[in-house]
């Protein structure tokens, strides 16, 4: 590639990403007159790239709205589509004008550190001159172009653009297999023609039991109704939770995790020997918080019929944000045989189809992997050494201090990362705090002191659940929006009356900044 013809282009501010992470900080950040590089030809992110015909937004959309940008209230359903939120987002980047500082079709596909190697944490974030370089290349030419930046906003992910592939056993990959193999980001890609397509009439295996997948065999299992049509069988690893829908035994869902005194009894950083004490007393009660949901879902969802109910309590799939809402109809599909399950923990490819450690095999036409994405790699091909080494030192988790800087890694933030009950409320307030960072409106404590803040937060999510590396602060989420909004000096607290306040779902809304 050509890098030599082009002289580097120096700003203040670079964000790498245009999804709804990259657009959330390029409006907060909007006065720095930031640069967005968008390797793809819209914003949007895995919204734009990642869903299928299908999919639908998982959480209700009150609850997936900027707070300064309403949803229009005619027409638009609880649960949008894709293409609602797209559309929304786009009117969100157009009324902020956000739309003039994203170059699209430019791919970031390096970094390199021109700062002071010996200078260790934030000692000036915006210096006057260039920290880190930016190699940019456009529309797939051979030519690179670089750009110089005081201060680089990482909004790639987790999710997308590098798929997470199993590993085989020599010659029992994808390559000795007869049909077609594809993961669910290629699956992404197809129009609903070619999607009914490929999987009508054909025997279909879908490897993995999330989000991604329950989609997926719904869309398969409605492109084979009929007699003629076939069954979709699910490669099914780790078992999950999922819910119908936000109501458990007649009771709204947000009052289980989502209020003050639902998150008083959940275990947060730097909680003090009388609420850890706390804590410990009111554990019985939050046990049986997750047994009273796991009944509802027991008696309203066929799980034990199928052998598909977790063995690990409801509380750790929330406390990892892997909670989903299944498909409408989908046990219905099931009850026709049109879904079948197969629970394996380890499976190969033999030349018509697949096989399982109990030496059974499963004829297949189509083989889709939804086994999700691997966004550490993601970051680890364009970030340099020795950051690229430090990113989850020494908890094998990035240790984001309030979910976005890196402590080890200078000048430079990670907003998407840390996930939550609500991604793009949490993007949003991270951004919020971000900007107010920058202008220089608070102070960040020490380097120790922001690794001791983390590794206090990575403990309590260990001690939440053992899938604590989806790094997910749901349990303590509002607690981590307290510390956001008192850095950002936001401490008056509104409410209509003080029902509400104790009982009612939290929003970054709630607060107001005090005069």
């Amino acid at each position: 590639m050509d890098n030599q013809n082009h002289p580097m282009l120096v700003s203040k501010m670079g964000i790498i990403g245009a999804g709804v992470s990259g657009i959330a900080a390029a409006k907060q950040l909007s006065h720095h007159n930031p640069i967005v590089f968008e390797a793809s030809d819209s914003i949007g992110g895995v919204w734009s790239h990642c869903s299928y015909n299908s999919t639908k937004l998982q959480s209700h959309r009150r609850d997936y709205e900027f707070t300064d940008f309403p949803w229009p209230q005619r027409d638009n359903p609880d649960f949008p589509t894709h293409l609602e939120i797209l559309n929304y987002l786009h009117s969100y980047a157009q009324h902020f004008d956000v739309l003039k500082n994203i170059r699209f079709n430019s791919k970031v596909v390096e970094i390199r550190f021109s700062g002071n190697r010996e200078v260790t944490g934030f000692a000036s974030l915006l210096p006057g001159k260039p920290v880190w370089e930016v190699a940019v290349q456009t529309n797939d030419s051979d030519t690179i172009q670089w750009y110089g930046f005081e201060f680089v906003v990482v909004c790639i992910g987790k999710y997308g653009d590098t798929p997470r592939i199993p590993s085989f056993p020599q010659k029992k990959g994808p390559q000795i297999f007869k049909g077609k193999v594809m993961h669910s980001l290629d699956y992404c890609k197809l129009d609903k023609e070619a999607a009914t397509e490929l999987l009508k009439g054909k025997k279909v295996v879908v490897v993995g039991f999330k989000k991604s997948g329950l989609d997926l065999a719904m869309e398969c299992a409605q492109a084979n109704q009929g007699p003629e049509g076939q069954a979709c069988t699910m490669v099914v690893r780790t078992l999950h939770w999922t819910v119908p829908h936000y109501w458990i035994w007649g009771l709204p869902f947000f009052m289980f995790f989502s209020t003050r005194s639902s998150q008083f009894i959940h275990e947060r950083p730097d909680q003090g020997l009388l609420r850890t004490l706390l804590c410990l007393m009111l554990s019985p009660l939050r046990s049986g918080i997750s047994k009273f949901i796991e009944s509802y879902l027991l008696w309203k969802l066929p799980l034990e019929k199928y052998g598909l109910k977790p063995e690990h309590p409801f509380v750790e799939d929330y406390a990892s944000c892997q909670m989903a809402i299944m498909p409408e109809n989908f046990f219905s599909e099931a009850e026709k045989g049109k879904i079948v399950f197969k629970k394996a923990s380890k499976w190969w490819f033999w030349n018509g189809g697949i096989e399982f450690e109990d030496n059974t095999k499963l004829n297949a036409d189509v083989v889709i992997l939804a086994t999700g994405f691997d966004g550490k790699k993601k970051l680890k091909t364009i970030l340099p050494e020795p950051f690229c080494s430090l990113l989850e030192y020494p908890s094998g988790i990035m240790p984001l201090y309030r979910g976005t800087i890196h402590p080890l890694i200078p000048n430079m933030a990670f907003v998407g990362f840390v996930e939550s009950v609500s991604n793009l409320h949490s993007s949003e307030l991270r951004s919020m705090w971000l900007s107010g960072l920058v202008d220089d409106k608070f102070k960040l404590p020490s380097v120790e002191s922001m690794l001791s803040q983390t590794a206090k937060e990575i403990e309590v999510m260990k001690r939440s659940t053992r899938f604590y590396k989806r790094h997910c602060i749901s349990t303590y989420s509002i607690n981590h929006s307290d510390e956001i909004c008192k850095d950002l000096g936001w401490s008056s607290w509104r409410k209509k009356n003080w029902l509400s306040e104790v009982f009612g779902p939290y929003s970054i809304e709630d607060y107001a900044k005090e005069d």
